[in-house]
């Protein structure tokens, strides 16, 4: 019974895809040169996911390393849409000695998730979104992480800044990476949750 679904299915097909290409071959003869133009612009791109943009970029290896190992590659793969404040190389390298290695062991998994899904914010909000917010609440504008804590979102010398639970601050420094499931602003120190 499955095999003459299968075979069904297949010759159903043929008779589709046979009397779509025959209308295309009719419709075609009757188009102009501007018309084909036109449908051969018509192409479908799909774009990389955050973390595909961001793997593609070596100034985020450490970031997709430890993306990773605590196993969130699949969640920030999804539909998101998400906002990423993704911590360039050079921001972890601000960090004490062996801080980073030390989030990579499997025992510090909970804490380097807590870490991560900290710099990520659930929705997307380029640039001039999140400016506007902080402009329009006295300059500072608050958002809540994945994980759960807050960051506090200002205005530098033009430039978003990021205190985070603890009082420590970052700087976007390149805004609008744009992703399929996103947007990415990479910033230069990491943030840490309570």
């Amino acid at each position: 019974m499955k095999l003459v679904k299968t075979i069904s299915a297949f010759v159903l097909l043929g008779v589709i895809t046979t009397s779509c290409g025959e209308k295309k071959q009719a419709e075609s003869t009757e188009m102009t040169d501007s018309t084909a133009v036109a449908m051969d612009t018509t192409v479908v791109v799909e774009s990389s996911t955050i973390v595909d943009v961001a793997a593609g970029n070596a100034d985020f290896s450490t970031l997709v390393t430890a993306v990773k190992a605590a196993g969130l590659v699949e969640t920030l793969s999804s539909e998101g849409p998400f906002t990423v404040f993704a911590p360039n190389n050079a921001a972890f390298a601000k960090l004490p000695a062996g801080t980073v290695d030390g989030l990579l062991k499997p025992e510090s998994l909970d804490k380097l998730k807590a870490v991560l899904t900290y710099h990520v914010v659930a929705g997307k909000f380029d640039a001039a979104t999140v400016i506007d917010a902080i402009n329009k609440n006295n300059g500072k504008y608050t958002v809540t992480t994945v994980q759960g804590g807050t960051i506090v979102l200002s205005l530098n010398d033009g430039k978003v800044l990021l205190t985070d639970a603890n009082g420590g601050t970052s700087t976007v420094v390149l805004a609008d990476v744009s992703a399929s499931n996103g947007v990415i602003h990479a910033i230069d120190s990491v943030v840490m949750p309570k």
